[in-house]
């Protein structure tokens, strides 16, 4: 795309806010609450909530929420720069609330991950995201958001992929699946393409650490992320979940040292199953001394008493499937899958 034209094409779409707001529904089940499912046409809200988004990712990221038939509404400061950062604390945050306030944006959409989240929590205001339930969508550092927001709000939202992520016929599937459609008993199985390179990749093969069969709701994120929740007012509540996690770029000794933070910090004894995604770029170098990825994840979970498998299909990975945050789910270790036993949106 022509980056002139492109340039024009994003102030467009900054301004291009619909007449007539619908106020989105909301189902309340149990203590959380169902944003209103995506639909063709729909304005979603693009923001960057951590770090700083270059253009061309940028142009991705519109590019992927069109071809889903959504239209994109970029905020206010999506291209503002604060160091790393999109922006001063409360320029993301101003963001992150006019999204979920104006009744024209219908979902919201974090373009990209990175670091930066975690400083926004304490001044969120989660009465007004309660009050305006929609969808939010992102993984990586937006594990922060997820866990602050539904502890304090209740809100479902979406461990899937950023808008600037690769959307492969797994990924777009998936997302369909989960935000448009609703699905109930989504079978979530192992990406065939990461099946295979699971064959040369020992990263990217599915293990069984503990074998069964759980339930629970689904909890969790990006480990690192979850290490540095532990102890906080926005740690998750994890008895008798499904606790989820997955991490990219982190030697096995760091690894480790997260895993025993979350040992020491939270009950993991009282999970109903750990569900572990691909640890992509996670495994020792060749001439170093350390345990593999694999016999470190299971020197640090093994001898809880709970299903745990390893290599379900989500991640810093392009075949990554779309999780409902505090839905209900079932674990099975010998299908290596996992299977949504409610609807995420209503």
């Amino acid at each position: 795309m022509n980056r002139r034209n492109f340039s024009a094409s994003l102030l467009a779409i900054s301004a291009g806010l619909a007449l007539g707001p619908r106020l989105p529904k909301a189902m309340a089940v149990g203590r959380h609450l169902r944003p209103a499912r995506l639909r063709a046409g729909d304005q979603v809200g693009l923001l960057s909530p951590a770090s700083y988004i270059e253009d061309e990712a940028l142009e991705k990221a519109v590019g992927n929420l069109e071809s889903l038939g959504l239209k994109p509404v970029l905020s206010t400061h999506i291209r503002s720069l604060y160091g790393s950062l999109a922006g001063s604390d409360a320029e993301r945050l101003s963001d992150l609330h006019h999204m979920f306030a104006d009744p024209a944006i219908k979902g919201i959409w974090c373009a990209r991950g990175g670091y930066g989240c975690a400083r926004l929590l304490p001044d969120i205001d989660y009465r007004l995201i309660r009050q305006n339930p929609k969808v939010l969508v992102g993984y990586s550092d937006i594990t922060a958001l997820h866990n602050a927001i539904y502890r304090h709000s209740g809100l479902v939202t979406f461990h899937g992929p950023v808008g600037s992520s690769t959307l492969t016929d797994y990924t777009r599937a998936h997302l369909v699946a989960t935000l448009f459609e609703g699905q109930a008993e989504q079978r979530i199985g192992v990406a065939p393409a990461q099946a295979e390179k699971g064959l040369e990749d020992a990263a990217f093969a599915t293990q069984v650490i503990r074998p069964g069969v759980a339930e629970g709701r689904l909890v969790g994120g990006n480990l690192s992320l979850l290490a540095s929740l532990a102890g906080t007012r926005y740690q998750p509540d994890i008895a008798g979940t499904i606790l989820y996690i997955e991490d990219i770029g982190e030697k096995p000794y760091r690894l480790d040292r997260m895993l025993t933070t979350l040992r020491q910090a939270w009950p993991l004894e009282k999970v109903a199953g750990i569900a572990l995604g691909v640890f992509n770029d996670c495994q020792p170098e060749a001439d170093s001394r350390s345990l593999t990825l694999l016999e470190t994840l299971q020197d640090r979970l093994a001898d809880l008493p709970v299903p745990i498998s390893y290599g379900l299909s989500f991640g810093h990975i392009d075949d990554m499937c779309t999780l409902p945050y505090g839905v209900r789910a079932r674990l099975d270790t010998q299908e290596a899958s996992l299977t949504l036993l409610e609807a995420g949106v209503s």
